[in-house]
């Protein structure tokens, strides 16, 4: 049976069977519970990961007959759910037996002493031999261990309204090849479309991981500033200050809210604005670009709570282009998260039996779909009911060959906020290009222990 026949039975049933509920106590509390934290949207009709975990729990206790899978949710926007992680990692009362970690996060946590690690489970279990090698190192700590298995990766491009294009006199099959090509779109909409949000760039701090990835490395590392890692130097381990292409990162997201291309400033540093984007301004024809991840028809899929049976006619997908259009021409950036066990976990062993119920191939694959994921399995990647099963799967995936990855070191999380901080300096109009790549440098030194590098 096709994955998508079989996803639709196994989210109503699923949801059907199990609560989630938050409850207090320690990972130890029961030998027979293993309690799962994980981030739960902040918009309460997207159950996209509640129903599918809902469906592990039941196999899972199926399974193992007399165990129990107990949930504990944490509802919060990315910068605040790492930080409440981290808050419940830190004490055996507190720690769950298996959490949902950012791969941007995982040497953090790692250096922090947070996570256990997996090999041992790992050697024994021949799944993990279908993982693809890049996914597997996302989930690699400094010392060659690997605290994590991947669920999935994902790449970003442009996000256009169809509709908004027509209107605005714009080709329907839009491919900009330079970040003028861009601007010029969402001015052309600001002119001929009124009441439409010409562009949306995620910036400053209370958009967290989003401003610093999906919004300022997809320019960043379009710019060919500092090689293949604009923000760290592999050969003397070291992080690297502001240089040009920094500010001329800068310098774009300064133009998109001084031209006033995006959305308003109070709308753009509300840490929830991304759940707006996705459950109000596409569907409802109010965004003409967004620059944003593959995962976004998550939220537009039936029994997501913001079905958008229409998304597939009425978007049209771009890669991003890099600055002037020099090779490769276009950028990504990717990222995905990962089932880490806690150090302080009470069931670890039991956790990694859950884990290994998610990851059968079936399972994987429908997550993949549900979740609007790019699989990092190879025996899914190569399933053609994968592949047809979701508009834009194909066109997602076949970026990754453009793709990039954070330099996700233990001080990154730090150079990430000074990053969005540079961003908000710009976007309010606080700071000019150059003071914001000032501080930003500052802030680098103070993160990483003066280990930085001009390039």
């Amino acid at each position: 049976m096709r994955p998508t026949a079989v996803l639709p039975a196994l989210l109503a049933t699923a949801l059907a069977a199990t609560a989630l509920t938050a409850c207090g106590g320690g990972s130890g509390s029961s030998p027979d519970t293993v309690r799962v934290s994980f981030k739960q949207s902040t918009d309460n009709s997207v159950k996209v990961m509640d129903t599918y975990l809902a469906g592990i729990k039941k196999q899972f206790e199926k399974k193992y007959p007399g165990k129990k899978v107990e949930f504990v949710p944490v509802k919060a926007p990315d910068s605040e759910y790492y930080t409440k992680l981290q808050q419940m990692l830190r004490s055996p009362k507190t720690a769950p037996d298996l959490v949902y970690e950012d791969t941007f996060l995982i040497n953090s946590d790692i250096t922090s002493g947070y996570l256990k690690p997996l090999d041992p489970y790992l050697a024994e279990w021949p799944d993990w031999d279908r993982f693809i090698d890049t996914a597997k190192s996302a989930a690699r700590g400094e010392d060659g261990r690997t605290y994590g298995v991947p669920d999935g990766t994902d790449t970003r491009g442009l996000w256009f309204d169809k509709g908004v294009f027509e209107r605005a006199g714009l080709p329907a099959d839009w491919q900009p090849k330079t970040w003028d090509d861009v601007l010029d779109a969402a001015r052309t909409i600001k002119r001929k479309v009124p009441g439409v949000t010409p562009l949306n760039i995620y910036t400053g701090k209370p958009a967290g991981e989003a401003a610093a990835m999906q919004g300022f490395e997809m320019l960043l590392y379009g710019t060919g500033d500092g090689g293949t890692d604009p923000l760290y130097d592999a050969a003397s381990k070291k992080w690297i200050t502001a240089g040009q292409g920094f500010k001329d990162a800068l310098s774009f997201v300064e133009t998109v809210f001084a031209e006033k291309l995006g959305p308003d400033v109070s709308d753009a540093l509300d840490p929830n604005f991304g759940t707006r984007v996705r459950g109000e301004l596409l569907p409802r024809g109010r965004l003409g670009i967004d620059l944003d991840g593959s995962w976004l028809p998550q939220d537009w899929l039936p029994g997501s709570g913001h079905e958008w049976p229409e998304w597939s006619k009425r978007l049209g997908l771009a890669a991003m282009p890099t600055q002037h259009g020099q090779a490769p021409g276009k950028v990504s950036m990717s990222g995905g998260w990962t089932w880490a066990i806690p150090a302080k976990a009470g069931n670890p062993d039991l956790a990694f039996d859950f884990v290994k119920v998610m990851q059968t191939t079936t399972n994987a694959q429908q997550w993949y779909i549900a979740n609007s994921g790019i699989a990092v399995r190879e025996d899914v990647a190569g399933d053609p009911s994968y592949v047809s099963a979701q508009p834009g799967i194909k066109f997602f995936t076949d970026l990754v060959a453009s793709t990039h990855y954070r330099p996700a070191y233990p001080a990154y999380p730090k150079v990430s906020t000074a990053i969005q901080e540079a961003m908000e300096g710009v976007t309010t109009g606080d700071a000019s290009v150059d003071a914001a790549a000032k501080a930003y440098d500052d802030a680098l030194k103070a993160a990483t222990d003066n280990q930085v590098v001009a390039k």
